[in-house]
């Protein structure tokens, strides 16, 4: 056990909450720092996948999952002009669930079981930079006195302070793909829980219902020469977005127009850091491996994560042992999960023409004779539970 051990976290996103939950449940004394002045309701849809829900349910939170979260049924390729199907796959099983939910939902179950573990939570505190040295980690605030902690878990997201004490600067590279999301009111409690992904060339629209249909979640990415701003958090106006889609199914056009709010950001690939830990930091969630959307595994990575953070902590005698061995369960996994995320929008984009007529009529014949087989491809992803060490 961790036993009255301190332990920082910084951010209290996803990462964060999952990781000081963890660590709480195992002994530890643990606060949190939060630059934003509210845990608010930000961010859209995200998919917790079977390989996170087991975290969920080992933290005790399962039932709050499927309440927030509705199981996904089955996830439908469709072709982008028509609408026909192209390929469906179910991905729920009773002990797989799959779940569509908005990210506020998650955060709010993950604060309340922090705060329920005795987690103190600091809201308001903007830490501008973290530096190593002799009795831990030094964290430099936007306002008020340098601070030491002698546990530092980084959950501090894509432009991390923590990876930047441990890792040299990198530069990411543009993918030359941006993403648009959106929610939109819908009202449709019948709605099927599915994600249907419009598969056209150069672009790709992904839509599934959140809050058992009170909302739709919108999800579209376009190839694009020009760059674009990196972070999801820059409006945009909506005519461009249906500009962009304008030749897509009439059901997405119509949905579309509904669209009153939305974000723009553009896609960047970050390298996995070189340095995931010292003797007194270490990193978590998109500090170590931003990884990008096309897999639906982001917040999936940070619950396993956080789980096996706080698991290897409690199995090794001193914390270099302890986040050394947590690297070693996570870093070939993380790696191959960025890397398949980066690949599978090429699958989505295909131009018309025998290659793209091939690949969609093998996905028709999959649907129709052997489901399992491709759904048998995902199983080193949804299968894995980090929770059985």
């Amino acid at each position: 056990m961790l036993i009255g051990r301190e332990i920082t976290v910084l951010g209290a996103g996803i990462a964060g909450l999952a990781a000081a939950t963890a660590l709480a449940a195992r002994g530890a004394a643990v606060r949190v720092i939060e630059k934003a002045e509210a845990i608010r309701e930000v961010g859209a849809g995200l998919q917790i996948s079977p390989n996170g829900a087991v975290v969920m349910r080992a933290l005790g939170l399962g039932d709050a999952l499927s309440d927030a979260g509705p199981l996904a049924t089955a996830v439908r390729l469709r072709d982008f002009r028509r609408g026909a199907e192209v390929f469906q796959m179910p991905i729920s099983r009773p002990d797989r669930p799959y779940h569509l939910m908005h990210r506020a939902d998650l955060i709010e179950i993950l604060r309340r079981a922090a705060t329920e573990a005795g987690v103190t939570i600091e809201l308001g505190r903007d830490v501008t930079g973290v530096e190593s040295g002799a009795g831990g980690m030094a964290l430099h605030f936007a306002s008020g006195a340098p601070e030491t902690a002698p546990c530092l878990i980084g959950a501090d997201g894509l432009h991390s302070p923590t990876r930047a004490a441990l890792n040299s600067a990198t530069r990411p590279f543009f993918t030359g793909q941006v993403a648009w999301r959106a929610t939109i009111p819908l009202d449709d409690p019948a709605m099927p829980p599915e994600p249907h992904v419009f598969m056209g060339p150069g672009r790709h629209l992904v839509r599934y219902p959140l809050r058992h249909g009170a909302l739709m979640n919108i999800v579209a990415v376009e190839e694009r020469d020009g760059w674009a701003a990196e972070g999801w958090h820059h409006p945009d106006d909506p005519t461009h977005l249906t500009r962009a889609f304008r030749d897509f199914a009439p059901e997405v056009r119509a949905l579309l127009d509904k669209t009153e709010e939305v974000y723009l950001w553009g896609l960047f690939r970050h390298p996995v850091a070189k340095h995931w830990h010292n003797g007194h930091a270490a990193l978590i969630g998109d500090a170590a491996h931003p990884t990008l959307p096309f897999l639906a595994q982001g917040a999936n990575m940070a619950l396993e994560d956080a789980w096996v953070l706080a698991d290897s902590l409690v199995a090794e005698p001193d914390l270099p042992t302890g986040f050394a061995r947590y690297e070693a369960r996570r870093r070939a996994r993380a790696a191959r999960i960025v890397d398949a995320a980066s690949k599978n929008a090429e699958n989505y984009h295909l131009r018309p023409g025998p290659y793209r007529f091939a690949a969609h009529s093998a996905l028709r014949l999959a649907t129709r004779f052997a489901p399992h087989i491709l759904a048998g491809q995902f199983e080193w992803l949804y299968g894995h539970d980090v929770t059985q060490g």
